[in-house]
């Protein structure tokens, strides 16, 4: 039996000539499309909504998790392939579930690491022309059809996110995650790059260009840790769980002194 191209829709799976000649990410983005987007765009928010819940329904009794990125091009016999697998597999060790996109390369070392190590593997896939769905390895998967209802995902449910190489898609998760801790979105997780031959050459930029520059702060510098050990990347997550945990206990002792939910004095 040849194998054929499958086309996944949300839980629809499509072949031959079912396939649609575009996304669903890229029917919401186009612009140029005639004036019968005024009745297809508000149906469009309830399938939007629809994925949120789903998303919100499937993971929010996970447990503390960490989110793994990187390429999905990168092969089993890879020193990335294995780095991913082993960082994946210590931080279950330390107690965390395992979030990947759910597809092959680093994402299927990721949930491959989770699951022989014994813990819970979660793979969140998305809607592309050409995807191969999720891995063999994911335990709990969701096929999303819009990029920024799954990143809501990967951010949503992770106390720390480990990025190793991979190309315009981990950029951007990396970048995602980057952005909403330096503004304060989300708490300071740690973020961990893996891989000082890829990595270095961006952490220079970032010091040399954006911080020479003054477009960002020294603390901001700092957001990303860098190192070529998998088990010092789990490390770091580590400390990093523990000094959040140790800020929200002072922030729990403050509202509790205070009478606030949150720490601030009424007014």
């Amino acid at each position: 039996m040849t194998d054929e191209h499958v086309y996944r829709k949300g839980p629809i799976e499509l072949k031959r000539g079912q396939v649609p000649a575009s996304t669903s990410d890229a029917r919401l983005l186009d612009s140029a499309g005639g004036a019968d987007w005024a009745h297809s765009d508000p149906w469009r928010v309830l399938r939007i909504q629809a994925e949120f819940v789903e998303g919100f329904g499937s993971l929010a009794e996970l447990g503390p998790a960490i989110s793994v990125f990187g390429s999905a091009r990168l092969k089993p016999r890879s020193p990335e392939y294995e780095a991913a697998r082993r960082v994946a597999a210590g931080l279950v060790r330390e107690g965390f579930a395992v979030i990947t996109g759910g597809g092959p390369g680093i994402m299927e070392a990721g949930n491959r690491g989770a699951v022989e190590a014994g813990g819970t593997s979660v793979g969140l896939g998305i809607e592309l022309p050409f995807e191969q769905g999720l891995n063999e390895y994911v335990d709990l998967g969701i096929n999303f059809r819009y990029f920024f209802v799954r990143k809501t995902m990967f951010v949503k449910y992770a106390r720390g996110f480990v990025v190793l190489p991979g190309g315009f898609g981990t950029l951007d998760e990396l970048f995602e995650a980057l952005t909403l801790v330096q503004t304060g979105k989300v708490t300071g997780f740690p973020i961990v790059l893996l891989g000082s031959a890829f990595w270095g050459g961006l952490m220079d930029w970032i010091q040399e260009q954006l911080l020479g520059l003054g477009t960002i702060s020294a603390p901001d510098a700092e957001l990303l840790q860098l190192t070529d050990d998998p088990e010092e990347a789990v490390r770091l997550i580590v400390a990093g769980q523990a000094g959040l945990d140790a800020e929200d206990a002072a922030r729990q002792a403050v509202a509790r002194r205070e009478g606030t939910p949150d720490g601030r004095a009424r007014g």
